[in-house]
């Protein structure tokens, strides 16, 4: 052979090793990447070419799978897509998919590994899809979503003994079915939904954050319960009415100028909800201790996984005494969402022990095996037996006596706090309505819920959470209680 040839050869030789070598790479050492690039138009194909697995509630799925033509052969469909968009999320051919449909994302088209067999794990075959078991109660659900209706808001409902939610319901809402294909009109319906200003795919109950307004003094009076600053809900506190706030020339008055507020008791501070009792209890004790009774219901969490993630709420830092006295009633800088005011009733209806959240009960192979399940776990101790006793007898007074008549319910032990937040430039915004509760049958069922209405047809002079939340809040406590 002559040099030339052999060079030639040899040459050719090396571009064959060196495309086997890159073949071998692309297969084993990135092969897992590359399939799983959102980018990579077959992983669509695969997802979408057999029907999905579905979301249930209560035994029934809310979740289906439609045959269309082209390559993306399946499209997804919902039941009652606005009822239970704020759990299941969407899954889109052009859009991809949130919360349970991208969260369980494996487990429904079948690509999870403990739904296959030896011979699929060998071949890469899909195998048939699974299910997931929602802890959702529909009655609950269907009862918060009709409550709020019009309105713009959202209402989260817990089972304090396991953490079961069972409703979670954001207001305005979308239909996940009207955008689950590729075609224009899909398109379109997402165009609309992505400029309609009152945000309908913002989930309220969990990613957006209000100041809880008066709610919050249900954490000021754990935290001077706790520290000792008061040993009962029935001695008086040492609060002027009106409260000069320290370092200012501002004085603190209450909404109802006829209340009984000056040195108070806890009970008659909350059935009244006067602000100036909670403004200097606050300051009392200082931002620390407030922080820390927060932080042991929730609040600086940013990790709270239900398992779509939930925003982080704030008790804010670094503030002086006049601002810690306006934390104390729910305002300056402190922020929760729906969830994390639902979690603060759930400790003190659960004796002050506060189980984690949660929203999938189980998930299974499509038929009675289950992959995994959730086990009730304890957040943490958010309070004394003692302390959670006493709190829900002052929050009964408030629904008893109080400014939560609206959520009585014959029969029912129901304990509750409105809160009227204010917000905005100068508090010029529509103040948001709050209210947060408990409610226990006697037979063993109890139920948290935290309600909050951020827009409504009201006048602003009407605006109160007993009047606007405290009714959803009783038809979902109703509800869930049968």
């Amino acid at each position: 052979m002559n040099k030339p040839l052999r060079n030639a050869s040899v040459f050719s030789l090396l571009l064959v090793l060196t495309l086997i070598a890159w073949v071998t790479y692309v297969q084993v050492a990135r092969g897992s990447s590359l399939r799983d690039d959102p980018h990579n138009t077959r992983r669509a194909i695969a997802r979408y070419a057999n029907p999905l697995g579905d979301i249930v509630v209560d035994g029934k799925p809310v979740t289906g799978s439609r045959a269309t033509e082209g390559s993306l052969r399946h499209k997804r469909t919902y039941t009652d897509g606005e009822l239970y968009a704020p759990v299941t999320g969407y899954a889109s051919q052009s859009y991809g998919s949130n919360l349970l449909e991208a969260l369980e994302r494996p487990v429904l088209d079948g690509s999870d590994s403990r739904l296959k067999n030896p011979l699929q794990a060998v071949t890469r075959e899909r195998s048939e899809p699974g299910d997931v078991i929602t802890t959702i109660d529909p009655a609950a659900q269907k009862a918060a979503f009709e409550g709020l209706g019009d309105k713009t808001g959202a209402a989260v409902a817990i089972d304090p003994d396991t953490g079961r939610v069972l409703a979670l319901v954001s207001t305005p809402s979308y239909d996940p079915g009207g955008f689950a294909g590729s075609s224009t009109d899909d398109q379109k319906a997402w165009q609309v939904l992505q400029k309609d200003k009152k945000q309908p795919m913002l989930n309220r109950a969990l990613r957006q954050t209000y100041p809880p307004g008066s709610a919050f003094k249900l954490v000021v009076a754990a935290a001077a319960l706790e520290d000792g600053l008061y040993d009962s809900v029935d001695v008086p506190t040492k609060s002027p009415d009106p409260y000069l706030l320290p370092g200012t020339a501002t004085k603190m008055r209450n909404e109802n100028p006829f209340a009984p507020c000056e040195d108070a008791t806890i009970r008659t501070a909350l059935q009244y909800s006067c602000n100036t009792v909670f403004a200097k209890m606050a300051v009392d004790l200082g931002q620390e201790k407030v922080a820390a009774q927060a932080e042991k219901m929730g609040f600086g969490d940013s990790e709270l996984d239900i398992p779509a993630r939930a925003a982080k709420s704030v008790y804010p830092d670094g503030m002086n005494d006049a601002q810690t006295g306006l934390s104390g009633i729910g305002q300056f800088d402190v922020t929760a969402t729906p969830l994390q005011m639902a979690m603060v009733t759930s400790a003190i209806a659960e004796g002050g022990k506060l189980m984690t959240p949660h929203l999938v009960d189980r998930t299974t192979d499509g038929g009675a095996s289950a992959l995994d399940r959730t086990e009730p776990e304890e957040y943490g101790r958010a309070m004394s037996e003692d302390t959670a006793a006493k709190l829900r007898s002052a929050m009964r007074t408030v629904v008893d006596e109080g400014t939560g008549t609206n959520a009585r319910i014959p029969g029912t032990e129901v304990g509750g706090k409105t809160g009227t937040a204010q917000h905005g430039e100068n508090n010029s915004g529509t103040p948001y309505a709050w209210f947060v509760s408990y409610a226990d049958d006697g037979k063993g069922h109890r139920v948290a819920v935290a309600v909050v209405v951020e827009d409504s047809d009201a006048a602003r002079a009407d605006v109160s959470g007993g009047g606007l939340a405290g009714p959803i809040a009783r038809s979902v406590m109703r509800a869930t209680l049968g």
